[in-house]
């Protein structure tokens, strides 16, 4: 790895803390993860119980205290589920240099030793998947059922990746000159540093950490601050499959520190690598932090997808797609539609069979409570801005069909809502709702279809519903987004690239092309051959 590995001495540790050991199943489902808060406690003593319950950071090994903690709340009652290490620039610097210590090391194990590693904390995470899941339910508030689908597509990027390590291929290119042979290498970055949202608190972690360590760099994870146990649960068991020291390392922050945080991470010259999952505005910020030092940046941001209904589609088919594309995590995930374009044909069927559909399919309720569907919103901000939208569209003439209003079982659950004569002047097709909003415009046309779906500045996923061998390639091919689903309401698969263009973000996630964001090409030219 050349002088971005060269040895520098590594401050000392701030503290190992005790690990506790009791047994997450013996909480009833429902009940919470977590004991109430110890009265009295000073910051981060409050260790939640169970062996994957963890309030401290993981910095070169080690689980260490901070000078200070914060709250990390339940969405669904606001109750306090623990305190953690509130980690400020002196703990980013620390994870930094802990990385960069271990790269060397790292980088040189040959590739399917890593893989081995990353085998035994994927197999780590199966054996652990309904606590993981638990953990997910508590922080997050998605109900169970979600929860527990996310560990395994969390777990599958690490099974991947542990598989494409061994396929990081170089090549041999014909040279012009008799006596030189022409080799192309594939080598680590360096450090990784991985900054994660709340709404997939252990998928997009271990999307970008698998192929991270199967390329052979080392991380600095920075977990959202709503959802930090889901990160440290992760570190705990990347601590049992025994990846090194060092490797993987993560700061949890409070939400005043990680403005700080994030500028170390983004301008720290150790840094050779920097992977985000946010909103737009948010990236836009870390890359004018990261151009400073020129990092690698790989980016996945802000999306408003469209889901165009097109009259030769099959109704009930489009009807269960939407149901699974808009209400997924109560409408909190970056792919999910925003923008229901319906043609005036079929627009009415649609309408009257969604409305019944949410009626149907949809409850809301506390995650960890049998049969729900829906849980809260992720804090009450969220929840504004989804009264917002709809206050604003029906003042411009839009109806509501189902829905509308906050939802009588806390403040921060909203009731799945369906509005019908929306146009694109509101703020709702404008913006991206991040809620429980399905607003359905009414088109004539494809044309028109395809210029209000492409109207935004942003592109991550669309989806479009035809018969028409002929329209499903047009449309497909123009739709302005990095994910197409045809016929097909939700997209993601550890085995496809997932990314977006325009201002929906940089390079892609996933799939075999995922592992090359970690990886720098370079030419050897071997020459006195003759």
């Amino acid at each position: 790895m050349g002088s971005r590995w060269a040895s520098q001495g590594l401050r000392a540790p701030l503290g190992l803390l005790r690990r506790g050991r009791s047994a997450l199943q013996a909480r009833p489902a429902g009940a919470g993860l977590f004991p109430a808060r110890m009265s009295g406690a000073g910051p981060g003593a409050a260790v939640p119980a169970g062996p994957l319950a963890r309030s401290e950071a993981f910095v070169g090994g080690g689980w260490r205290r901070a000078a200070a903690a914060f709250p990390v709340r339940d969405p669904a009652s606001g109750a306090e589920l623990a305190r953690v290490a509130d980690c400020g620039v002196a703990e980013a610097r620390a994870a930094v240099r802990a990385a960069y210590e271990a790269g060397a090391a790292w980088s040189a194990l040959p590739a399917k030793e890593r893989g081995v590693l990353l085998r035994k904390w994927y197999n780590l995470m199966i054996e652990n998947k309904d606590d993981l899941a638990k953990i997910i339910t508590a922080e997050n508030g998605k109900p169970l059922k979600e929860a527990q689908g996310e560990i395994l597509y969390s777990a599958s990027f690490l099974e991947w990746f542990a598989e494409e390590a061994r396929r990081t291929y170089g090549d041999i290119i014909p040279s012009s000159a008799k006596d030189r042979r022409i080799l192309v290498l594939k080598q680590p970055v360096g450090v990784a540093a991985i900054i994660t949202p709340w709404n997939f608190p252990s998928a997009m972690i271990t999307r970008k950490v698998g192929a991270a360590l199967a390329a052979g760099c080392t991380v600095v994870v920075k977990p959202a601050e709503d959802t930090p146990l889901s990160a440290l649960a992760l570190a705990e068991l990347a601590n049992q499959a025994g990846i090194p020291a060092g490797v993987y390392n993560v700061i949890p922050c409070s939400r005043q520190q990680a403005a700080a945080v994030g500028e170390v991470l983004c301008t720290d010259p150790l840094v050779a690598k920097i992977s985000f999952t946010g909103s737009t505005a948010t990236g836009k910020i870390l890359l004018r932090h990261a151009a400073g030092t020129v990092k690698r940046v790989s980016m996945e941001l802000g999306g408003h997808a469209p889901f165009i209904v097109f009259d030769s589609a099959d109704v009930d088919r489009a009807v269960a797609g939407a149901l699974a594309s808009k209400y997924r995590n109560s409408g909190q995930t970056c792919v999910c539609t925003n923008r229901f374009l319906v043609q005036k044909g079929i627009h009415d069927a649609f309408v009257e069979k969604f409305a019944q559909a949410i009626k149907k399919e949809l409850r809301v309720g506390n995650g960890f409570d049998e049969g729900t569907t829906q849980g809260p919103l992720i804090n009450e901000k969220a929840v504004e801005k989804v009264e917002r939208h709809i206050d604003d569209a029906v003042s411009q003439g839009a109806s509501i069909v189902t829905g509308g209003k906050r939802h009588s079982y806390g403040k921060n659950f909203f009731e799945p809502t369906l509005l019908s004569n929306v146009t694109a002047s509101m703020l709702c097709t404008q913006e991206e709702t991040f809620g429980p909003l399905a607003p359905v415009i009414k088109f004539n046309t494809e044309e028109e279809a395809l210029a209000i779906a492409n109207s935004p500045n942003v592109g991550l996923a669309g989806y479009f519903y035809s018969q028409d061998p002929a329209q499903i390639w047009r449309v497909a091919e123009r739709l302005e987004v990095g994910m197409v689903g045809v016929n097909e309401g939700i997209v993601s698969a550890v085995e496809c690239p997932f990314g977006g263009v325009k201002q929906s973000g940089l390079g892609r996630e996933g799939s075999k092309y995922g592992i090359d964001e970690y990886l720098e090409i370079k030419y050897v030219c071997f020459g006195g051959l003759q």
